[in-house]
């Protein structure tokens, strides 16, 4: 009777093997895989903020703010600046006020032409690699 129930016993462990292998691969990709998206995410996030804050700084610099920082790197935005003058008004990261509901009315610069009330919005976007290369 062992004699018979020998193969079905070998097909039993292979398909138990099968099994934890495929959960052993389903852990790797929870512990491993699904972090490194967060974390990609997150470094999005700051590239971002940082080729927004180099822009902000160039921005300054042709407008010939005087700039307490020699580098683009080392400039940190102030989410709102009005010139001496009283020219030119810079917001950096600031929600917008409209008359209707908008989902994402962040701009990350705004400037206001005081005189004649006019506003530049600057949105920034930074494309994935797998997007460049497709195009």
């Amino acid at each position: 009777m062992s004699e018979k129930l020998a193969p079905l016993i070998r097909k039993l462990r292979s398909i138990i093997i099968i099994i934890i292998i495929i959960i052993i691969i389903i852990i790797i990709i929870i512990i491993i895989i699904i972090p490194c998206q967060i974390f990609a995410k997150e470094q999005y996030i700051k590239i971002h903020y940082r080729m927004c804050a180099q822009l902000h700084f160039n921005i300054y610099k042709e407008m010939r703010v005087k700039l307490d920082k020699k580098q683009w790197y080392d400039h940190v935005p102030k989410s709102f600046e009005t010139r001496p003058e009283g020219k030119v008004t810079t917001f950096y990261k600031q929600h917008v006020q409209t008359n209707r509901t908008i989902p994402n009315n962040k701009s990350e610069i705004l400037i206001r032409d005081n005189k004649q009330d006019t506003y530049m919005f600057i949105n920034v976007a930074i494309p994935g690699d797998r997007n460049v290369i497709k195009k």
